[in-house]
């Protein structure tokens, strides 16, 4: 814990699954062949002239509008001037002090304690080029060279800025977390950290306690997890910390999180927005959205991740597992689709959060893409929870109905994986085993309740594992007399 006052904002990108760029008709294509999915208007050569993606100014608008943002009539774009080598223009069309979206909030949770974090604001703007440098292990601090492509160069890209309100790295990753979530409850991008389609900056300051001057601002880039996010914020309340203690200055700088080393690391002076030389983009007309528009937009959101877990916990699930389910991609559809044929919803909730989720791990597929469905889930639980599968078993039959093999109970009977109910069989089982084993029996009768779990182990191994352990159990105490 830090003895000084941690003010943190973040910034985030999230690029947006558009069919086409965000000012021009180039598709947003990224495995196409480097620079094959550019057009003079992305690559900025004199003469060509932008034009706006509908799509993406309606998808902003909803992302403002599930973020509780005040929706602007006319918002304006400007130029951000500033030179880098996948900038071709030397500048970005983004927005600046009339943003689209602006003055919205995001309730986050942790350790059962809510926040609420302001948004100062949701806006347009576009991707740059991608730089790849080479050798130093990818760094451009060292590379021999670097190659640039320019396919991603124009993409739609929309950035919500939050306020200074975040006190902890781990309320970073809720909030994170929880934006995330947003944007994929509404498909505006598939959010995947790791290729870059939604990345977060982080402004983070120490203060006394007390002083309302916020403290020197250090922004740390290339967190590309959740969890680098929260690392990184840790290890830089830390630096910072240490620093102020020694009565050391803290540069305004940007800083680069280095995952290996878990540190950060120093880049260029931070700039201001005065750096930037904005000025407004005199190719493009303010945008206008008609209040039909922005009712329309906010009328049709889905269902908001808040809300869905609040529902689930009303259907029985306790506060976690309403939240896997409602963050796992396509889980909550199962959950819903296997309560309505009559499955319990806390019951198909440990399947989604166990076995399901190891299995869509491990099969590296979308849960939308296996031949899993609600019917079929609510089939396997039911025979689970009616004797007919032990849950070991079960494991077994879930993944060949992952692999296509078919319906649960056919899946268990050609594996002969169906539990014996037979209880004559059983008793037979259990006599046997007990005949063989006196000197543990006696011991179960003078007390010693461990020995329950070996002589159940004998009777499963006996009966090749398919009877039911519960059954088992109870027929041992009562013929053990224990």
């Amino acid at each position: 814990m830090s003895a000084y006052d941690v003010v943190i904002g973040i910034e985030t990108h999230v690029e947006l699954r558009t069919a086409s760029k965000m000012f021009c008709g180039c598709p947003v294509d990224f495995t196409a062949e480097p620079n094959t999915a550019v057009c003079p208007v992305c690559l900025g050569l004199p003469g060509a002239l932008p034009v706006p993606n509908a799509r993406a100014v309606e998808w902003t608008i909803a992302l403002g509008s599930a973020l509780g943002c005040d929706i602007a009539a006319e918002s304006v774009f400007h130029r951000k001037n500033y030179f880098y080598a996948d900038l071709p223009k030397n500048y970005q069309i983004s927005q600046f002090d009339l943003p689209l979206c602006s003055d919205g909030k995001l309730d986050v949770e942790v350790d059962g304690v809510p926040t609420v974090v302001g948004i100062t604001r949701v806006h347009m703007e576009e991707d740059t080029g991608k730089s790849t440098h080479m050798g130093a292990g990818g760094r451009i601090t060292g590379s021999e060279g670097s190659l640039v492509d320019f396919n991603r160069s124009g993409v739609p890209l929309v950035e919500v800025v939050s306020e200074p309100d975040i006190k902890t790295p781990e309320q970073a990753r809720a909030y994170a977390t929880e934006l995330r979530e947003i944007v994929l409850s509404l498909g505006i991008s598939d959010a995947r950290l790791e290729e870059g389609s939604m990345r977060f900056d982080a402004n983070i300051s120490l203060r006394p306690p007390g002083q309302q001057e916020l403290g020197v601002k250090v922004e740390v880039k290339n967190m590309n997890s959740l969890r680098s996010l929260q690392r990184a914020l840790a290890y830089e309340i830390e630096r910072q910390t240490k620093r102020l203690d020694a009565d050391e200055p803290i540069e305004q700088a940007t800083r680069h999180w280095e995952e290996e080393s878990r540190r950060t690391a120093p880049g260029r002076s931070k700039e201001e927005s005065s750096d930037y030389r904005y000025l407004r983009e005199p190719d493009l007309i303010p945008v206008a959205v008609s209040r039909e528009t922005i009712e329309a937009v906010g009328s049709g959101l889905p269902e908001l991740p808040a809300a869905r877990r609040s529902r689930y916990r009303e259907m029985g699930l306790d506060f976690e597992a309403a939240r896997l389910v409602s963050a796992g991609e396509g889980l909550g559809g199962l959950l819903e689709a296997a309560v309505a044929e009559g499955a319990g919803a806390a019951s198909v909730a440990n399947w989604l959060t166990g076995d399901v989720m190891a299995q869509i791990r491990s099969l590296g597929t979308p849960v939308e893409e296996t031949p899993l469905t609600g019917a079929r889930l609510a089939e396997l639980v039911a025979m689970v929870d009616g004797g007919e599968l032990s849950a070991t078993a079960a494991k077994d039959v879930l993944a060949g109905v992952m692999a296509g093999e078919g319906e649960p109970r056919q899946i268990a009977e050609e594996r002969d994986l169906m539990q014996i109910t037979d209880s004559g069989f059983i008793e037979e089982a259990v006599d046997r085993v007990l005949a063989e084993h006196p000197d543990e029996v006696e011991r179960l009768r003078g007390g010693d309740g461990r020995l329950t779990g070996f002589l159940v182990g004998m009777v499963m191994k006996a009966t090749g594992g398919k009877a039911d352990p519960r059954q088992v159990s109870e027929m041992i105490r009562s013929r053990a007399g224990a």
